[in-house]
C-alpha cells in the first residue's frame, strides 16, 4: 500500500509543479500522470542515492546547496526517460529544473505529513 501512496504523492506533486510553472509541461491523461510519477520515483529510488554519494564533496562544500542541481538532474532525467516511452514532459531550462525541484518536495512533504496525520500509511 505504500508503494501505490507514493507514486500517488509523487504525481501529485508533478501535477502541481506542472501547473505553477511555465517551464514545465506535461498534458497527459490520469494513467500516464502515474507513469510519470513511476518513473520520477524510480529514479528517486535507484540513481540519486548514488549520485549524492558520488557528489558528497561537492554538497559539503556548498552547504547543502547543490542537492538542488542533484534533484534537478533527477528531473530531467525523469523527462528523458519519459520521452523515451512517448510521454512528454517538457522542461524549459535550468531554473524551471531548480524551481519544479523544489515545488515537488515541498508539495511531495506536505502530502506525507498530511497523510501520515491521517494515519495512512
Amino acid at each position: 500500500m505504500g508503494f501505490i501512496i507514493a507514486v500517488l504523492v509523487n504525481a501529485a506533486a508533478l501535477w502541481a509543479a506542472v501547473q505553477v510553472l511555465d517551464g514545465l509541461d506535461f498534458s497527459g491523461e490520469p494513467i500516464q500522470w502515474l507513469i510519470l510519477a513511476l518513473i520520477f520515483g524510480l529514479v528517486n529510488a535507484i540513481v540519486k542515492p548514488v549520485l549524492k554519494i558520488l557528489t558528497f564533496p561537492i554538497t559539503i562544500i556548498t552547504l547543502g546547496l547543490f542537492l538542488l542541481v542533484l534533484n534537478a538532474a533527477m528531473l530531467y532525467l525523469t523527462s528523458w526517460l519519459a520521452a523515451q516511452i512517448g510521454l512528454t514532459f517538457t522542461i524549459a531550462g535550468i531554473l524551471d529544473a531548480i524551481l519544479g525541484a523544489i515545488v515537488i518536495a515541498i508539495v511531495g512533504m506536505a502530502l506525507n505529513y498530511a497523510l501520515g496525520a491521517m494515519g495512512v500509511d
